[in-house]
């Protein structure tokens, strides 16, 4: 039996713009997901998804053959992606799934699938560990992305993320040169004042980069900027400092993407700032406040909040 585990993840600055090379500041989080593996005589693979509440959310056979598989129960989306990494798996190891054996899988989340904290990541980081691949290789064969979610199931600490040449004719096809992952002490004085709130949806961060790429065009002076505060926030040392900052971030990426912050759109009365992380619109966004502002959030409907320290490795 084989075991792996992969940390999940939030982007507190940078969303967006990390493709376009923006340094990012990535927290892994206390949550993440399993992934235990038993080898079994049939040639096929015999899959259990698991929630937090340890229910099973999704199950399916497959049958191993000729270096492809081929699903015995279901024929929908979540079957057929989960197939084309395990196939995307074996295309960068050919000696992956290779043989007369199969396997017994149980994938097992910490947290909700609806809170967006790397359910797809941290999947493709443990099949990348079970497979013996490279698993920033696995994620452009897959689902694509940054890869900041990548190196969040990774490390257990913050980290800033940075994508070093974002014009794909022109990277240099090793992997290490395409991204600069650098460990931060950010374990801020007034991490008591910061809280992780869930705004009781997922976001579909795919389309949020569709979207994004529709109406980016000469971006540079705000990417250069969003690196700033990045490095900025990491050094603040006041909670009002950082709150500048968190609303100076939001209103850029407003201004980019075309869409109101979460302040004014949903918390105008809110005594405090509030900055989305990821895709805008859903999962988690990062509040401040000088109290614990929970049954403020409770009584706008959304109950999810949790602080700093229960949410982030460091």
């Amino acid at each position: 039996m084989q075991t792996f585990y992969s940390n999940g993840k939030l982007l507190l600055t940078g969303e967006y713009v990390v493709l376009d090379g923006a340094l990012s500041l990535a927290l892994p989080t206390h949550y993440g997901q399993s992934l235990i593996v038993k080898s079994i005589e049939e040639p096929k693979i015999i899959w259990k998804s698991f929630d937090h509440n340890n229910l099973v959310w999704f199950e399916e056979e497959y049958l191993i053959e000729n270096g492809t598989l081929k699903p015995l129960k279901n024929d929908h989306e979540i079957s057929f992606r989960l197939s084309q990494i395990l196939i995307a798996a074996t295309q960068l190891n050919p000696n992956f799934l290779k043989g007369k054996q199969g396997f017994y899988i149980e994938s097992k989340l910490t947290f909700p699938r609806e809170w967006g904290l790397g359910t797809s990541s941290t999947l493709i980081n443990n099949i990348a560990q079970w497979a013996k691949v490279d698993a920033y290789q696995l994620l452009e064969h897959s689902f694509g992305g940054s890869g900041y979610d990548i190196a969040c199931t990774q490390h257990d600490f913050p980290i800033t993320y940075q994508l070093l040449n974002t014009n794909k004719e022109n990277m240099d096809q090793n992997l290490d040169s395409k991204r600069k992952i650098s460990k931060v002490n950010f374990d801020p004085i007034f991490k008591d004042n910061l809280y992780f709130v869930h705004l009781n949806k997922k976001q579909d961060t795919k389309e949020g980069i569709k979207q994004y790429r529709i109406r980016a065009h000469e971006i540079s002076n705000e990417i250069s900027e969003i690196s700033k505060i990045t490095l900025k926030m990491i050094a603040s040392k006041q909670l009002n400092e950082f709150e500048k900052l968190i609303d100076r971030h939001e209103t850029i990426i407003s201004k980019i993407i075309g869409q109101k912050p979460v302040k004014s759109l949903l918390f105008s009365d809110f005594n405090g700032s509030l900055k989305s992380l990821g895709a805008w619109g859903g999962d988690f966004i990062l509040a401040t406040s000088s109290i614990n502002p929970t049954e403020y959030f409770k009584s706008k409907g959304y109950e999810t909040v949790i602080p700093f320290d229960k949410m982030i490795l460091k």
